[in-house]
């Protein structure tokens, strides 16, 4: 399937150790680039996350973020440390006696030194698994909002390729008339200046400029370029950068047609196609 670059997924998971949140989201990038925002004691999982992304994704620039709410019940209970605590009530109680009027000692500021409370040593296995488990999940919510936007961009370009065709075709319809009238148009510029013209030289001369206005090969590359677009489209997979080319040389063929024209309805049609054409590219632009 196509897949679009841009997208976006919120995913909220229940687990016994509280609630996860996942988002993540994309933007367009010429490769994969990855970002994740984890809480301290998950960091360590990171490494498997960018392989699991990498499996699914290959360009874009992705953002993904981790909100964990714990299970207050689930908490480690506290331990106090109380040889620590006691050491900084006795080293307080000194600093008191060398002051005139001290402040009496508030348990909580003891409590708030570094080490006196202690939690119980957690088992982060568990914790980290269901974070990956959750992950996976948004992952995949993630990969199907790629896959729909990428498909409405399929749409998009296909339906701008059949007007391209139709484009192609009128202009190939109406070249033996253009080439026709060049031809009177020419014959009627000798006869207005009363010039004798030798039938041989003039029909060289309009066989010459024939060839120099055929837009025959053109039209049969742009009509090429199409269809190898819409293989493409069909293969699927990462073709973001495959389609870009393929745009770049339909503009090609468009600017050149333009270039050898010699009628209005040409000229147009050149116009309309180089339009298509820039349509199509900025699409292709969200394209994986």
């Amino acid at each position: 399937m196509i897949s679009s670059m841009t997208a976006f997924a919120r995913h909220p998971a229940l687990s016994p150790q509280g609630t996860f949140t996942w988002e993540i989201r994309a933007v367009n990038h010429r490769y994969l680039e990855l970002q994740f925002r984890l809480p301290e004691g998950l960091r360590d999982i990171e490494t498997k996350l960018r392989d699991t992304v990498r499996k699914s994704v290959s360009r874009g620039k992705v953002e993904c973020s981790l909100r964990f709410q714990p299970d207050p019940s689930q908490q480690p209970a506290l331990q106090l440390n109380e040889t620590l605590a006691q050491q900084l009530a006795d080293a307080a109680q000194k600093v008191a006696q060398c002051l005139a009027a001290p402040a009496p000692i508030e348990a909580t500021e003891i409590l708030k030194w570094p080490g006196v409370l202690v939690s119980a040593k957690e088992d982060l296995s568990a914790l980290q698994q269901s974070a990956l488990e959750s992950f996976a999940k948004a992952l995949e919510q993630f990969i199907d909002s790629r896959q729909r936007e990428g498909s409405q961009l399929r749409q998009l370009i296909e339906t701008r390729l059949e007007s391209v065709l139709i484009a192609v075709e009128k202009v190939k319809l109406h070249l033996p008339e253009i080439q026709q009238a060049l031809r009177q148009k020419l014959i009627n510029r000798f006869e207005e200046c009363q010039v004798e013209v030798d039938s041989d030289r003039l029909e060289q001369e309009l066989v010459y400029l024939a060839q120099k206005i055929d837009v025959d090969e053109e039209l049969d590359r742009i009509t090429t370029h199409i269809d190898e677009v819409k293989r493409v489209l069909s293969k699927g997979g990462a073709v973001g950068r495959r389609l870009d080319f393929l745009m770049q040389e339909l503009n090609r063929e468009a600017n050149t047609l333009g270039s050898k024209s010699v009628n209005k309805d040409t000229t147009q049609a050149s116009v309309e196609l180089k339009v298509l054409v820039e349509q199509m590219r900025e699409q292709i632009q969200n394209i994986e």
